[in-house]
């Protein structure tokens, strides 16, 4: 889940550091779907 991951990278780096990151992955997965124009399936990889 994304809070997991998003805990699990607050655990070893600063809140900043891991705001940006998970808006950096939300903004890839953002642009994935505006440009392919699928929808959103939240299953794990």
């Amino acid at each position: 889940a994304p809070t997991r991951w998003a805990a699990e990278l607050l655990a070893k780096k600063p809140y900043n550091v891991v705001a940006v990151a998970l808006a950096n992955k939300m903004a890839r997965i953002v642009w994935a779907l505006m440009t392919t124009g699928k929808r959103f399936a939240d299953s794990p990889a």
